[in-house]
């Protein structure tokens, strides 16, 4: 038996939260599947905050400025336009939806991370930013009594009949049985795919599969090579690589090799506020020069009182692994962390398959580059979020969900066992992906790779398992195919940013990668 709604929302981060409230103010009937707890996705995981154009000495162009640069020549200057001065009114309105960011005898506190110009970063809790952003969006949708939550609703594929998105498949949570749901759109919000590398500071749920079913369904991917690797994950046998925020190298924090020694200035001016991906390299640089598998964050300068208080999540997490932020050295080493490619959107977060919709972390919408701004992950799910709500309503007009099964025989329904990616396939990708497509890149480790993913693809795999090897192979082609180097994407044999390779890889089932000068399309 199928099901029926009016809008179809997978994923219940910031972007899938704010898309499906602006689709419920419109009166419509909007499902949100996600394959675990409502609550659970990177944006819970944000730690250092939302960058937002608030504070008196800020102003726009500043902050444009500033995304355009670390983007290392591949933003879409009109998307981070849209992106810093619609950002301002969501993040007020999130304020009066009542979400709590860090105040200083009433006024709004904000902070700086690397490669900002001005302290623009607001925080919530010091470092549960993302938590009570989702905290507040989850109590605001749950107002809107056309809003139905579906959690631990697995989606397998996407339903297209006559050349549109008309719905998806999924794992029903409470039969556990395979179901189809129809809606007029389906606006895709499921978040990056951190898990295909074996070190990441992405929670389990980030495994690529909104990607991999929009590429799948025919819709394009764009600049699939730029994954972005956090300089800083707390390297400690038998501990998670938790996130030790890019704030606390903007608050003063420094980094130093195992002899002590503050390394960065013999990598770039900017010290520990350069570029992720800068600091990143510069990090394994050290690492293989000294033959270590860390370096240290030095948060020593700092009281142990401002620490506690600024970073109260990041110290009771290392004090339980036996670390005072305070008084210790703190071992980290890169794991990876965004993916600045994904499904291709325009800025109403169009795809190029019509009905399918996309906002958050799985598009390329242009904003992001090769590398993408601390903090401006919120804002682009907040911002992109709604404007792909708005959109599919207004699109949608007078179309009817599809009734009964679709005309599209390509994807049969799965076992409930195919909703599970393998243990040997997970260790397998994650680890050809960390040694092979990581932070430094050359064709002779991506063409192994490729023939490692062709390999586990000819065994028989679930849906999932993939959807994994899937994305990682989008990855590993258009990491091969762009010879140079240029934000998150690093080529030992191609070392130089070239001119003519300011183009945007793209990819469509059934064809090689090619370029594009724009991510948008008419």
């Amino acid at each position: 038996m199928s099901l029926e709604t009016d809008f179809i929302v997978i994923g219940s981060g910031v972007a899938g939260l704010r898309s499906a409230i602006e689709l419920a103010e419109t009166g419509a009937r909007v499902t949100v599947l996600t394959k675990d707890k409502t609550s659970e996705s990177n944006t819970e995981y944000a730690q250092g905050g939302v960058a937002v154009v608030l504070s008196e000495d800020d102003e726009a162009a500043l902050h444009e400025e500033d995304t355009l640069i670390a983007g290392a020549g591949l933003c879409d200057e009109r998307a981070v336009e849209t992106l810093v001065v619609e950002g301002t009114k969501y993040i007020k309105q999130l304020i009066d939806w009542g979400t709590e960011f860090d105040k200083d005898g009433g006024r709004l506190v904000f902070t700086q991370e690397a490669a900002h110009s001005r302290r623009r970063i607001l925080h919530a809790h010091g470092d549960s930013t993302g938590k009570e952003i989702v905290r507040a969006l989850i109590a605001r949708a749950r107002q809107e009594k056309t809003i139905l939550l579906m959690p631990f609703a697995n989606t397998e594929s996407l339903i297209v009949s006559g050349g549109r998105c008309a719905g998806v498949r999924f794992l029903d949570p409470i039969l556990r049985s395979p179901r189809e749901i129809y809606a007029k759109a389906v606006i895709m919000c499921t978040g990056g795919a951190g898990q295909l590398y074996q070190h990441t500071t992405n929670p389990p749920v980030a495994t690529g599969d909104g990607m991999a079913m929009a590429y799948f369904a025919g819709a394009e991917m764009a600049d699939m090579e730029f994954v972005q690797f956090h300089p800083t994950a707390l390297n400690l046998e038998n501990a998670p690589r938790f996130l030790l925020s890019e704030a606390m190298r903007g608050e003063g924090g420094v980094l130093r090799n195992y002899a002590g020694e503050r390394f960065m200035e013999r990598y770039d001016e900017r010290l520990e506020l350069a570029p992720r991906d800068i600091v990143s390299r510069s990090i394994v640089a050290e690492m293989r020069k000294t033959g270590t598998r860390s370096v240290f964050l030095d948060m020593t300068a700092m009281s142990e009182s401002f620490l506690k208080e600024r970073f109260p999540k990041i110290y009771d997490t290392c004090l339980f692994f036996g670390l005072n932020i305070a008084a210790d050295l703190l071992p980290v080493s890169p794991a990876s962390h965004y993916c600045m490619g994904g499904v291709r959107t325009d800025l109403w977060g169009r795809t190029t398959l019509a009905g399918l919709y996309a906002a958050g972390e799985v598009t390329c919408t242009g904003v992001h580059g090769a590398n993408r701004l601390a903090s401006n992950s919120l804002l682009e799910g907040l911002v992109f979020g709604a404007r792909a709500g708005k959109a599919a309503f207004k699109d949608s007009g007078d179309w009817l969900a599809l009734s009964g099964r679709s005309e599209d025989s390509k994807f049969k329904i799965q076992n409930p066992k195919s909703a599970e990616i393998s243990v040997a396939v997970r260790k397998r990708v994650k680890r050809v992906m960390w040694e092979r497509v990581g932070i430094l890149r050359d064709k002779d480790s991506l063409q192994r790779a490729l023939k490692e993913f062709d390999q586990i693809r000819r065994s028989n795999l679930g849906t999932l398992s993939r959807n994994f090897v899937t994305v990682a192979t989008l990855i590993t082609r258009a990491a091969l195919w762009r010879e140079e180097s240029r934000g998150g994407h690093f080529r030992t044999d191609f070392p130089e940013t070239l001119e003519n390779w300011r183009v945007h890889s793209i990819q469509k089932q059934g064809g090689e990668v090619s370029g594009a000068e724009k991510i948008e399309f008419s």
